[in-house]
């Protein structure tokens, strides 16, 4: 079973269906059984649900895609 830092370096990847389907179930067992992960995963889900929806019904500031890159990487910014 997946312990917990294990799941958080590959939550970006789970949520973006890039794991192979025996990592996923490493990962779903996991957030099953813990609350802490279970927490962070519904952070980035939503994080990643409120930004995809804002940037589509609003005009963004200068240099906001920049600071979201700086903070979360390149992945934060594929708004589907």
């Amino acid at each position: 079973m997946a312990d917990c830092q294990e799941t958080l370096k590959e939550l970006e990847r789970f949520i973006d269906a890039e794991l192979p389907h025996v990592e996923v179930q490493m990962v779903v067992n996991h957030l099953k059984e813990c609350t802490d992960c279970q927490g962070a995963f519904e952070f980035h889900s939503e994080l990643r649900q409120v930004i995809r929806v804002k940037a589509r019904e609003e005009s963004l500031p200068a240099g906001f895609l920049d600071r979201l890159q700086n903070c979360f990487g390149d992945t934060i910014v594929g708004f589907d």
